[in-house]
């Protein structure tokens, strides 16, 4: 039997659901445990770096130097391929980009565990 999944199905946010605050329970093998929302206060107010990034390229300088207004730079992506979004410089997941009251915006469609740097 073959199902379709939605990638909005990978995403499991299990503290978004029921009491809206996750709770402080044992993660097994690690021995590590997980801090519930209220112990994690502290760092709410630190500030971030979230950066969306569309694609990539690699260009000599003398190319760069020969942009012009107008000028197409081709990325390593195709349209619709999911964007990569990274916080710190850490890659966190990936997503789509969205139009949001004429700005441009970042969905969220898969979080990436552990995070790659």
């Amino acid at each position: 039997m073959s199902e379709t999944t939605d990638a909005h199905d990978d995403v499991n946010l299990p503290e978004l659901q029921s009491t809206g605050a996750p709770q402080a329970e044992d993660s097994g093998e690690e021995g590590q445990i997980q801090r519930s929302a209220g112990e994690l206060e502290a760092v709410f107010d630190v500030p971030v770096n979230v950066s969306a990034v569309l694609g990539k390229t690699q260009i000599e300088v003398s190319q760069l130097l020969k942009l012009a207004r107008g000028a197409v730079v081709e990325l390593d992506r195709k349209v619709g391929e999911a964007i990569d979004i990274y916080v710190n410089n850490r890659l966190v997941a990936r997503g789509e980009v969205v139009l949001v009251d004429e700005r441009l915006g970042v969905t969220m469609t898969e979080i990436i565990k552990g995070g790659i740097s």
